[in-house]
């Protein structure tokens, strides 16, 4: 019998990347998927792909940043389902900045998504496992948390932020049956990568194609990250494998610990002598 026949999970951000790779693998072992996400074509895509291939899913439309969306989400999960599994995926890339020039606007929406979302859909639905006796949460974080790169500091703040509340809920949940892990994924090749390393590059003064080789060269076993590099590991910690496993940030990233470089003064200062 599969791994996981008969359970339910919940994954957000659910239609793409790694979210959607998750919910291939999950499915695989006999997972029912309920897929969380805000654009509801590429949600109901996902959900056709998957179903094609003969696994029990469903679409929901949700805000992550939104309490009353995540509310009403947990009520309608709460009527209809028993929740065993709520995998975190969500998120937005960061525009790469320094952050003495970093918008207050730009600071907002990359927490409200990265940070703000996992809290809500934590608590809404952690108090329903809680509840239930049972469950799993697996948050994505990034390798970012543990070791923050240059240029995008909003980001580094929410998944170590992500990771803290990891812990933070772990330690609280663990009397009611229910575990809360993290994983943080190093590179790994994304609609989110096409959107920061052409950036990356631009502060390097290098191509898309340098900067990606660049980083493939630095990584020890020799290459860029898949998503089902990350679902697998997902897989572990939502299964019976790990019942012994909570409060933990699992590195998915190849042997890669982190890249510390520091950028240009040009690039720092930018065409803003006041900084204003």
């Amino acid at each position: 019998m599969s791994v996981l026949q008969n359970k339910t999970a919940v994954v957000t951000g659910g239609s793409r990347g790694i979210g959607f790779a998750i919910c291939e693998v999950l499915a695989s072992e006999g997972c029912r998927l309920v897929i969380a996400d805000i654009s509801q074509d590429k949600t109901q895509e996902a959900v056709g792909r998957l179903s094609a291939c003969g696994h029990r899913c469903e679409a929901v439309r949700v805000d992550v940043t939104e309490e009353e969306s995540v509310v009403a989400f947990q009520k309608e999960l709460r009527t209809n389902h028993q929740v065993d599994i709520l995998v975190n995926s969500a998120g937005v890339a960061p525009n790469i900045v320094p952050t003495i020039r970093l918008s207050s606007t730009e600071w907002k929406r990359v927490l409200d998504v990265n940070l703000f979302g996992v809290f809500l859909c934590c608590r809404e639905i952690g108090a329903l496992m809680a509840r239930q006796g049972h469950g799993s949460i697996i948050n994505i974080a990034s390798l970012n948390a543990v070791s923050p790169a240059a240029l995008c500091a909003a980001y580094n703040v929410a998944k170590a932020g992500v990771v803290s509340l990891t812990q933070s809920l772990a330690v609280e949940l663990a009397p009611c049956g229910v575990r809360v892990n993290a994983i943080s994924p190093g590179p790994i090749e994304t609609e989110f990568h096409d959107v920061v390393m052409p950036q990356r590059a631009a502060t390097l003064g290098v191509t898309k194609e340098e900067m990606v080789e660049r980083v493939r060269k630095s990584i020890p076993l020799g290459r860029w990250g898949r998503p089902r590099d990350v679902a697998q590991a997902a897989l572990f910690l939502a299964s019976k494998h790990s019942d012994w496993i909570t409060g933990q940030n699992l590195v998915v990233s190849g042997g890669l610990s982190g890249v510390a470089a520091s950028p240009s003064k040009e690039t720092m200062l930018g065409s803003r002598a006041d900084l204003v």
